[in-house]
């Protein structure tokens, strides 16, 4: 990964008692257009007047070093939270598909009851809008529910995170008009994907022979807008289904998108899926239960509307009995489906010292050869090493697990009280009612409804809807943005802040294509630990796009949030340590170089 100057900014978050981030306006939106897009920070707030540790008689007064440490306790939190209030509420834009339709039919409205054309009911609509523009828990209880499945948390989103900013803070591109070229393209995207769920990941590269991933590969290049990772301004078959982040930007509405460095490098799959876990004196499998082909849902009318409703699945998945490697796009789609601990995997797999007889219970490196940063102040101390209070593998747990439910609080807080735009399934019915049905008021871009992808689909399945991969298909919260992209993107930053991401990684692997149960060896370009950091974040959020429950705009604009969660949490974080210590480094999504 190539390193990049640091970005170095000044500001006025200044504060009379303590020394303090400087951050500009400026730098706040900065390229990115989201809050603290970089920023250097001071040292932390230090404990004048303690001398050296001596005997004390006792007293009944407070000694010199307690009554510091609390005073500094206060003064820290004072000054994160002051710092913090200083950042600028940023533009919400939306898409205006909710003013334009008044039947909202470019809406999210799935468990709310809808009509035999699958068209919400606009008492109950109302009555969800209502509660998205009040924020008051009492009007989410009046919201009629079409069947038994409840909304996704929308009150937990106000929750007030402690560490880092507010949802508020952070803005994202508008999600693509249903109409438009961008979301045509991003519909034949995904109904390719959805063809090809069975086809090995390893067929995704440019020398691939398979006639249906040269197919995907070539509709995708006649498109009028399709915005994914292109190589020589095509998108060929080693590009195809990688990921992009999208970072807002308030003088251009489609915003800036970019490659994360690694994401195309290598298999498709991160290494860190792909190596057992090491876990004390246990390990955790890499292998996975996988849903068989067969495993197919919503393509009938009568079950995609009762869904629609919140009505409970009532067909299972059926599963191989053999565990295996993460082969195929329906295996990826069933790893994400209930959000597994990958976070803390994967600093187990950095944290661990590697080296002894058993791999599984090993780390990704030899104990000699420390994976922290240069930077970390336990590199240089003589007599000290890190622990669970600062530094150590509990200490990265720790802002992970908080980090996680920030990131989700923020995707989330978008997805009600912003954009509530629609969701893929939603988007196929709309599609089999205009084709099948002729309901010509349903504004479907041409370049979608005349594509190779939804003539395939409908030959196998027999109708227009998109297949679904889960029983229950999409939670019942709006498709933009994703959270589970943004749970990836604070994973990465926050581990790539703490480990050494330009490591390459020795011995990289990839699923044996002729028996997925085992791994074979990859040779290619090398792999480093913050491209596969980058690529286990895309994994974990386009893996749902692979389940056909999201789109790519939705991955790409939640990993701009993700990255900005963790950066305001390790701004506060820096702020509380004691440590001479130089901060957080780490490259962005962008390629461009923070230190915090």
């Amino acid at each position: 990964m190539a390193d990049h100057p640091t970005i170095s900014t000044e500001s006025d978050l200044a504060s009379p008692t303590l020394p303090t981030t400087a951050v500009t306006r400026r730098s706040l939106l900065g390229g990115a257009g989201i809050a603290v897009g970089a920023a250097v920070l001071a040292s932390p707030p230090s404990m004048p007047g303690i001398a050296p540790a001596a005997a004390q008689p006792v007293s009944a007064d407070p000694r010199p070093l307690d009554a510091a440490f609390k005073r500094r306790a206060f003064e820290v939190r004072e000054v994160c939270a002051r710092n913090n209030e200083k950042i600028p509420i940023v533009p919400h834009p939306t898409n205006g598909d909710e003013a334009r339709y008044t039947n909202k039919i470019g809406s999210d409205s799935r468990g709310l009851p809808h009509d035999k054309r699958g068209e919400v009911e606009q008492a109950a609509w109302q009555a969800l809008y209502t509660a998205c523009q009040s924020g008051d828990p009492a009007d989410f209880e009046k919201i009629p529910l079409g069947g038994t499945r409840k909304l996704v948390n929308p009150v937990g989103t106000q929750a007030v995170s402690l560490s880092g900013i507010n949802p508020t803070q952070i803005g994202i591109t508008p999600a693509p008009a249903l109409a438009s070229a961008e979301r045509g393209g991003e519909a034949v995207e995904v109904y390719w994907q959805s063809l090809l769920r069975d086809v090995p990941l390893t067929e995704l590269r440019d020398d691939t022979s398979n006639r249906d991933v040269l197919a995907a590969t070539e509709e995708l290049n006649k498109l009028a807008d399709f915005r994914g990772p292109k190589s020589g301004g095509r998108v060929t078959p080693g590009t195809l289904f990688r990921a992009n982040a999208l970072y807002f930007d308030p003088a251009d509405p489609k915003g800036r998108s970019v490659t994360p460095p690694g994401v195309l490098d290598g298999p498709l799959i991160s290494q860190f899926l792909l190596r057992d876990v090491p876990y004390a004196a246990q390990w955790i499998s890499a292998q996975i239960r996988t849903p068989l082909p067969t495993s197919e849902f919503l393509t009938e009318y009568e079950e995609w509307l009762a869904i629609q409703n919140g009505v409970a699945a009532k067909r299972r998945l059926q599963f191989d009995v053999t565990p295996r490697y993460i082969t195929t796009g329906r295996d990826l789609a069933e790893y994400v489906r209930t959000p597994p601990a990958f976070a803390w995997a994967a600093a187990l797999i950095l944290a661990t010292p590697g080296g002894g007889t058993d791999q599984r219970y090993s780390g990704m490196y030899p104990p000699a050869e420390p994976v922290s940063y240069s930077s970390n102040p336990y590199r240089k101390s003589k007599t000290q090493g890190p622990g669970g209070a600062t530094f150590g593998l509990p200490h990265v747990q720790a802002l992970l697990a908080t980090g996680i439910s920030n990131s989700v609080r923020a995707s989330y807080w978008q997805k009600y009280f912003v954009h509530r735009a629609v969701r893929p399934e939603a988007y196929g019915g709309l599609a089999h009612h205009r084709l099948a049905n002729g309901v010509s008021d349903y504004p479907l871009h041409d370049n979608f409804l005349k594509s190779e992808a939804l003539d395939r689909s409908k030959a196998k399945y027999g109708t227009y809807l998109l297949s679904q991969t889960y029983p229950e298909a999409s939670p019942l919260h709006s498709t933009y943005p994703g959270g589970a992209t943004g749970v990836g993107a604070v994973t990465a930053t926050i581990l790539k802040a703490f480990f050494d991401e330009s490591r390459v990684i020795a011995n990289p692997v990839q699923p044996d294509p002729a028996d997925p149960t085992k791994l074979a060896p990859y040779s290619g370009p090398p792999l480093t630990v913050g491209g596969e950091l980058n690529k286990l974040a895309v994994n974990f959020g386009f893996g749902r796009n692979w389940a056909g429950i999201h789109w790519r705009s939705d991955a790409s604009a939640s990993m701009a949030i993700g990255e900005e969660v963790a950066i305001g949490m390790l701004r506060d974080e820096r702020t509380t340590l004691r440590e001479p210590f130089d901060g957080f480094s780490f490259t962005r999504f962008d390629g461009s170089r923070v230190t915090i």
